[in-house]
């Protein structure tokens, strides 16, 4: 038995050659072509949504809501039926206001959101943020490309499309609530608002950084372990790493608690 178990300890898994950077690049070539390929599913799904929720799909076939639909068709919950017109509304909204906009005889020719969404690289996590406030995501995609254009200083190629949409998202997800109506506040606690405003917005860019190393699935613990070296290298606590992730997955400042606030 005890050199049975030797055999095993020695000869279970072979030891790894290092990477070389030749191919170390060519394994991140692969993870970028899947991440296209991953945005490109949730893209067509959701413009193939759209159609079928405006054609109200669900009638014809005996259902009575679009949630029975979703829920007999294809056995997912009601939160992940609305979740997929969150995301299909984001895509409407953001490709409406590119193809008004004047970069669109100069980017690549699509009649869809599913081919908009692949070319601006967003993710499903980051629609369903913005799924509330389309009107402002698609009111700063319009009004940046109508500045870049009359400015002339820099050419409406899909690159520079790609980044003005990326970054509208980005900074509607990021942007702190209005505030709350009444009387002008204290100049002192005015600042201090805007200073904590601030701060939650770094973070939450943070943990977008933090997802991107230890996906959303993984637990606190498996979580902890993953990104270690990047707090590590980047300064930062592994709490302070592990809240601005909660608070990236939540949106709730409640997450910071005791480490950032």
């Amino acid at each position: 038995m005890s050199e049975h178990n030797e055999d095993q300890d020695h000869g279970a898994e072979p030891a790894r050659q290092p990477l070389t950077a030749d191919r170390a690049r060519e394994m991140t070539a692969g993870l970028r072509a899947a991440m296209d390929d991953v945005r490109r599913s949730v893209a067509v799904l959701a413009a193939r949504v759209r159609d079928a929720h405006a054609a109200r799909i669900w009638l014809p076939l005996g259902h009575s809501s679009w949630e029975s639909y979703c829920d007999a068709e294809f056995d997912i919950s009601r939160a992940q039926a609305y979740r997929l017109l969150d995301v299909a509304r984001s895509l409407a909204a953001i490709h409406d206001a590119v193809a008004a906009g004047p970069a669109t005889s100069r980017t690549r020719d699509s009649d869809t959101a599913a081919t908009a969404a692949l070319d601006y690289g967003l993710s499903q996590r980051a629609l369903i943020a913005v799924s509330s406030r389309t009107g402002d995501v698609a009111e700063l995609i319009t009004r940046r490309l109508a500045t870049l254009a009359h400015s002339g200083l820099q050419e409406l190629d899909e690159p520079t499309v790609r980044a003005v949409v990326r970054q509208a998202v980005r900074d509607v997800r990021t942007a702190p609530p209005p505030p709350p109506a009444g009387p002008p506040a204290d100049p002192a606690l005015t600042e201090l608002r805007r200073v904590v405003d601030d701060l939650a917005a770094t973070t939450h860019q943070l943990g977008e950084l933090m997802l991107e190393v230890a996906p959303a699935y993984l637990s606190d613990t498996a979580a902890a372990d993953v990104l270690a070296p990047l707090c590590d290298a980047i300064g930062e606590e592994v709490e302070t790493g592990l809240a601005a992730r909660r608070y990236a997955l939540s949106g709730d400042r409640r997450a910071l608690h005791g480490t950032v606030l």
